[in-house]
């Protein structure tokens, strides 16, 4: 179907500037960066799902989020990978590249919306605790997660559909690591600003009306907290929060300089950079965020691993 609307039949993919051995480090780097992603978003996935000390709304919605990122990164990064290792542009079909625009949308609108929710949850347990209980059920949270999946899924169909019907005639190389929208939006022989607009404003609510809770929440939270008299209790509510707000800061901070501007197609190089923040650093640094200075995940942690030797052993 996306043929009758495109004489393009793939696309090549330039990947990254530079030299042989300029590629052989960036693989190198990714590689490792990819690694640590996998096997620090598995270990928070395993801990939760084992340790019955974690099921908790904070912990229930942090394995979705490392389910999301896992995805998130492993949409683009072994293509981006394979393409280090090659020599020259990469050719990817019409159909692939649909698809990883499509679920790169989708994963990534779900992340902003379970985002968005873990900041409510954290306003409910800091600012309404003698509630959280009952406020935070187990049937809200699966209702919450389900919503964010099924809605990002299903948000992200029009804008696809609208860029993949486009004609693509001036070229069909992309000055990009994977197929990013600006890129294809610029080998449009058609009038695309209206697409751009409708594209520009559809990312506005996305990002803007998952930021709104958030800061709303921590808003809250900070007014809350300040009013606690001890130093050590307003300590212990900030620490509750730190984790979630440092992400949401990285977050965020990417998602607006990417998708949030009404031309697409501008500044090649700074999306890249803005893409590997995305694709590659957030996710790498997702397992570190929550887990580095969370004294209870770190303990449930270390009796998964005491019981998985227990179990090698016998």
């Amino acid at each position: 179907m996306l043929e009758n609307y495109s004489s393009v039949t793939e696309f090549y993919l330039l990947g990254f500037p530079g030299s042989k051995e300029l590629h052989n480090i960036l693989f190198a780097t990714f590689f490792s960066f990819y690694s640590v992603t996998l096997i620090g978003n598995m270990v928070i996935i395993l801990t939760v799902c084992v340790d019955k000390r974690l099921q908790s709304p904070m912990y229930f919605f942090l394995g979705h989020l490392s389910v999301l990122e896992i995805l998130t990164t492993s949409v683009a990064v072994p293509l981006m990978l394979w393409g280090l290792l090659l020599p020259g542009m990469q050719a990817v079909s019409l159909s692939a590249c649909c698809i990883q625009l499509y679920l790169y949308l989708s994963l990534g609108t779900s992340e902003l919306l379970l985002i968005g929710a873990m900041a409510v949850d954290r306003y409910v347990a800091v600012c309404n605790p003698l509630r959280y209980t009952i406020i935070m059920n187990s049937h809200t949270c699966l209702w919450v997660v389900i919503v964010s999946w099924v809605f990002g899924f299903l948000f992200e169909i029009w804008p696809v559909y609208a860029t993949f019907h486009l004609t693509f005639c001036k070229s069909n190389v992309l000055d990009h690591f994977y197929c990013d929208r600006g890129q294809l939006l610029k080998l449009s022989c058609d009038n695309s600003l209206f697409t751009e607009f409708i594209l520009f404003l559809m990312a506005v609510f996305i990002i803007v009306g998952s930021m709104i809770p958030t800061i709303v929440s921590y808003t809250c939270i900070v007014s809350t907290v300040l009013k606690i008299p001890s130093g050590s209790g307003r300590r212990k509510a900030f620490s509750t929060c730190a984790s979630h707000f440092t992400f949401v800061v990285i977050g965020y901070g990417s998602c607006l300089f990417l998708f949030v501007k009404p031309k697409q197609t501008q500044a090649a190089e700074h999306n890249r950079v803005a893409s590997l923040m995305v694709l590659v650093v957030n996710p790498f640094l997702n397992p570190f965020i929550f887990t580095l200075r969370n004294d209870k995940f770190l303990e449930a942690f270390r009796n998964v691993m005491k019981r998985c030797r227990q179990l090698l052993k016998g």
